[in-house]
């Protein structure tokens, strides 16, 4: 069981790091994906006001368990690989749409959640196991989804693997293409290079590791 305590520690820590590079205005969203509910519980305990999920099942699950009745209840980002087939029964559970990548999504968000707050997902590393559009068709997509009357609030984006420095350039792109596009949020950062993010104009960092411990091993997570 994770221990509310021990995440409230964590959530300082992060704090004070992002406030050493001038980040007190940086959103923190804990991501719980692969994590059992009492996670959830520990992170809201803690103090964290946003929550990451990746994975439609889990989500739902812990949203029959908790979220539905909680008094305090976080704005939910959905931050992973996002199907069309389980939006519908997402829309009265996720704030956030942080991994849009494509029209087809776009079409069915407005179809099933008019008006919902998205963020378009750019590749920023050309990594087979990573997701987004290009940086070149952003532009494009960003103007599509608001021809759907979404509400594009800005853009995400995942660093690449390896040391934290190598993900400056295509977060200083990243953050120039949100400028360009007079966008208001920068999605990008997470436990190993919040401070590279936060320097080049970062507004959420995605930390869940660090705030939780390791994720259990997969036979133990609730079906996806």
């Amino acid at each position: 069981m994770t221990d509310a305590a021990f995440v409230a520690s964590r959530l300082s820590q992060v704090r004070e790091r992002l406030s050493a590079v001038n980040g007190e205005h940086v959103r923190v969203v804990a991501v719980t994906k692969g994590h059992a509910t009492d996670t959830v519980a520990a992170a809201i305990a803690a103090g964290c006001t946003d929550i990451g999920e990746s994975y439609a099942q889990e989500l739902l699950h812990k949203n029959r368990a908790l979220l539905a009745d909680c008094l305090n209840r976080p704005q939910v980002h959905f931050v992973g690989g996002l199907q069309r087939n389980k939006i519908r029964k997402l829309t009265s559970i996720v704030d956030v749409w942080q991994s849009v990548d494509r029209l087809d999504l776009g079409e069915e968000l407005a179809r099933r959640s008019p008006r919902a707050r998205v963020l378009v997902q750019v590749d920023l590393s050309g990594e087979q196991t990573k997701r987004g559009c290009s940086a070149a068709t952003a532009p494009d997509l960003v103007a599509r989804l608001t021809d759907l009357e979404l509400n594009v609030i800005g853009l995400m984006g995942i660093g690449p693997t390896g040391a934290p420095e190598k993900a400056r350039p295509g977060f200083a792109m990243l953050r120039g293409l949100v400028d360009r596009l007079g966008l208001a949020e920068c999605s990008m950062g997470m436990t190993a290079d919040l401070e590279i993010a936060v320097q080049e104009g970062s507004t959420m960092v995605r930390i869940g590791t660090y705030l939780f411990g390791p994720r259990p091993p997969r036979q133990q997570k609730i079906e996806r």
